[in-house]
């Protein structure tokens, strides 16, 4: 909903989730490295853009991009045209991954120190094909209500197979591709297609089979890359020998360029990348299904909100936050101990995910349609966790040297031994956090460690050892989300549909024949339900002077009470007993006050009513309760029961 008050909430989460990057980076360059960085202003008044971009680009999602993506998904599917859902999904995949900001920066990276076999343009066209052709296989399998992982451990077993054919050059590179596929504009319309589809197609399950296609964009990657690895290095010859990626590395983070051109240029790019996706969707709206947007003002406010919002956050990320991880990379390999490379690698990504736009909005659409069963924020921790031990276990590959085929098979036995153990409903959700990981905001800096790793370490080779840290990256939120979901399942926790469920059997149960003299049946104010349950009530009676009646009626409905019977005393003290003939017809009476409580609130009420009115002070009275049996024909409101 597009408001103020949902901004603002917005806004501060997305401050609260960049405080993590912050400590990190101030710690280690403070710390460890001891030096105050040259554009420390610049910095921070770019993580500054960032959380106010962050906030506005989520805002966009939620009135724009998710509403339009569902709402189409389900034309589709009530339209009944299975070609025409899978051609849509087609387009989303492959042209919104050909713009991807992040494979233009590794593709371009990878034909740079690959002597020229690697065209970065042809690499982009087998990336994007690749993702077009795997949304294609989500949607079918969505559509026939196949189970997720039949698909991707057929996926793992063929990723494995191709790299024992892949020149060990490519498979790093292929790996990482599969991570950076996804963008930030990318995942949520591709989790609306999915949701949407299976929230309308009868007898599929949202959380089940909703989820699953960002799982199946960032597999596909890793087997048609190295494929074509497999044919470049066979059948292309080496064109040229290209200078290490060192001058990749900065010594000093250059500031942000605010020149209104730069400026200008910057938005035309995320333009670019946003307006081909919007395009698509008017095209199949109005063209296909003939049929107007619902809301069309609020969908094209929630599409420049997005690109608002990503404009700044990309500013924010380049006002000397990415060149200043690049510096940082390359001053830590420099240092003689490598359990600060790992430490270092491990808090970077666990902050960078922390602020990933992407999986915030997947988190926070999980949550909604799980009912509140999977927390969002609990499940981001999950995955940053997944991210850090990945990071750092990549880094230490690098230190150290050896095949990253064995850690990632290694990996992808965790994985599917998790898929058989974890509940049904994480399953897909953990195969898509692999994927929401590596976008906007990590892929620069890992990238950026990786190679600064392999570059600056004797013995490693750019090109075999500097990739990989993204699959990493990508593989191990698969195994804690899924842990997550088996440790939340142990310890019960449910969803507020069940919890709703479970009170309304226990109040069948309860419902019982009020004709069964063993219970207490009271009538349920405003409705025509009786209640029997076995329940101890007590008779508390507080006889007070008739001008202290009100005050010890406020003081017993303070204390709980809920209704009272009122009735006329005529009594006696100890002087007048002496003489009682004379005293039977006095006209002095009292309140004698009948309250029927549940005998747990005995206690209070007496306690309360003799204190309020000094009963056992100087004030008059006499209070006292009794247990009765046998109770029908009470009347008590829902709450009370």
């Amino acid at each position: 909903m597009l408001s103020f008050a949902s901004f603002f909430k917005l806004l501060k989460e997305s401050f609260r989730d960049l405080l993590p990057i912050i400590l990190v980076i101030m710690f280690f360059q403070l710390a460890i490295i001891q030096a105050i960085p040259d554009n420390w202003l610049s910095t921070t008044i770019g993580l500054a853009i960032v959380g106010v971009g962050l906030a506005v680009f989520l805002l966009g999602l939620e009135v724009g991009v998710f509403p339009v993506g569902e709402g189409l998904a389900g034309d589709f599917a009530r339209k009944g045209s299975t070609l025409w859902i899978i051609i849509f999904a087609f387009m989303i995949g492959f042209g919104t991954t050909v713009a991807e900001p992040a494979l233009l920066v590794i593709a371009d990276k990878a034909a740079g120190i690959s002597a020229g076999r690697i065209d970065a343009f042809t690499l982009r066209m087998v990336v994007a094909f690749s993702v077009g052709f795997a949304i294609v296989v989500g949607v079918w399998r969505i559509i026939k209500g196949t189970p997720i992982h039949y698909y991707i451990i057929s996926g793992y077993i063929m990723v494995v197979a191709a790299t024992f054919f892949s020149p060990k050059e490519i498979v790093g590179l292929a790996f990482d591709l599969g991570g950076v596929t996804t963008s930030t504009v990318t995942v949520p319309l591709v989790a609306a297609l999915g949701i949407g589809l299976a929230s309308t197609i009868k007898g599929r399950n949202p959380v089940l089979d909703g989820f699953g296609l960002i799982a199946f964009a960032s597999l596909t990657p890793m087997i048609f890359v190295q494929f074509y690895g497999i044919y470049v290095y066979q059948f292309v010859e080496a064109s040229e020998i290209v200078m290490p990626v060192a001058a990749h590395i900065a010594e000093t983070a250059p500031a942000f360029d605010f020149k209104i051109l730069n400026l200008l240029k910057g938005l035309l790019g995320v333009v670019g990348d946003v307006v081909p996706i919007l395009g698509v969707i008017l095209f199949f709206q109005y063209i296909i299904l003939k049929k107007p947007v619902e809301n069309l003002k609020e969908v094209l406010i929630g599409f420049g909100l997005v690109i608002i919002g990503l404009d700044a956050f990309i500013i924010g990320l380049e006002m000397g936050l990415f060149s200043l991880g690049e510096t940082m990379a390359l001053q830590l390999t420099q240092n003689d101990s490598n359990v600060i490379i790992y430490s270092f690698a491990g808090a970077i990504g666990f902050s960078t995910t922390m602020a990933e736009p992407s999986l915030t909005a997947i988190a926070r659409k999980a949550k909604e349609i799980s009912d509140g069963k999977i927390n969002d924020f609990v499940l981001r921790i999950a995955v940053a966790f997944g991210v850090s031990f990945g990071i750092a276990l990549g880094a230490f590959r690098i230190v150290n040297g050896g095949d990253i085929v064995y850690y990632i098979i290694a990996g992808y036995m965790f994985v599917i031994a998790l898929t058989f153990i974890a509940p049904k409903y994480i399953v897909s959700i953990a195969y898509d956090s692999g994927g929401v990981t590596t976008s906007t905001v990590t892929v620069p800096l890992v990238a950026a460690l990786g190679l600064g790793l392999a570059t600056n370490i004797p013995g490693r080779d750019p090109l075999i050892d500097g990739f990989g840290l993204i699959a990493f990256a990508s593989l191990f939120p698969m195994i804690t989300v899924m842990a997550y979901g088996v440790i939340t399942e142990r310890m019960g926790v449910l969803g507020e549909h069940e919890k709703e469920e479970i009170h309304l059997d226990e109040l069948r149960h309860a419902l019982q024949d009020a004709e069964n003299m063993g219970l207490s049946t009271v009538n349920v104010h405003g409705t025509d339900k009786r209640h029997s349950y076995a329940m101890q009530f007590s008779a508390v009676h507080i006889i007070v002077p008739h001008n202290k009646e009100e005050e010890a009626l406020l003081s017993a409905k303070s204390a709980g009470a809920r209704g009272v019977t009122i009735m006329s005393a005529h009594g006696m003290g100890l002087e007048e007993m002496t003489n009682f003939y004379n005293r039977l017809h006095s006209d002095s009476t009292d309140s004698n006050l009948m309250f029927i409580t549940p005998t747990k609130m005995v206690d209070r009420i007496i306690k309360t009513v003799i204190t309020d009115l000094d009963i056992t002070g100087e004030g008059e009275g006499i209070s006292y309760a009794y247990p009765i049996t046998h109770l029908k024909g009470l009347t008590l409101k829902g709450s009370d029961l």
